[in-house]
């Protein structure tokens, strides 16, 4: 799992050393449909773009500010999203358009966590996903995250998302050994 992503294939990731730090860049699937809905929340009409992969579903809020009441409310949406529509994790992709922040939340049903993320590379690669097909064009974005910057690029032709990848730095944090059973 990469990021919300299982995998069945190889992943391209270029990576370039700068320093003690690395730039990344990764090609991410491509949703299997991105589609607008207003729903009734709060006894309110709620726009949200529902991006949807064949596990899990990003849901993109274009929001002015990222304040306590906001936030709450889309825990209180996860949560309610979880419970009626059956997927194994449901992101709320907290959107600023003006400023081009990105607050994500993700929440696991089958658990009953949730966690804010300081940076969401699955999230980053929806929200350009998101944008592409709102402007019906290919885009470049820098998404600002409580962690840092997340670049997303995304390409568009004759009417579809052709692909998608994002970029950002990392730095190492801990060394070691890691066992992956597949």
């Amino acid at each position: 799992m990469f990021g919300g992503f299982r995998h069945r294939s190889i992943i391209n990731c270029r990576v370039k050393r700068n320093f003690d730090e690395y730039s990344c860049q990764v090609s991410m699937p491509i949703p299997k449909k991105i589609e607008q809905r207003t729903i009734q929340y709060e006894g309110n009409d709620l726009d949200i773009i529902i991006v949807r992969y064949p596990e899990f579903i990003h849901i993109v809020i274009e929001v002015e500010q990222f304040n306590k009441k906001v936030k709450k409310k889309a825990e209180t949406l996860a949560k309610l999203l979880g419970l009626t529509l059956g997927s194994n994790l449901i992101a709320i992709l907290l959107y600023n358009p003006h400023s081009e922040q990105l607050a994500p939340l993700i929440y696991v049903p089958q658990l009953d966590s949730m966690i804010w993320e300081r940076g969401c590379g699955s999230g980053t690669a929806s929200l350009g996903a998101y944008l592409a097909w709102k402007n019906k064009s290919g885009i470049v974005a820098q998404i600002s995250q409580p962690g840092g910057i997340i670049h997303a690029m995304a390409k568009w032709h004759k009417e579809e998302l052709v692909s998608l990848a994002i970029e950002g730095s990392v730095g190492i944090v801990a060394r070691g050994k890691a066992f992956i059973d597949g």
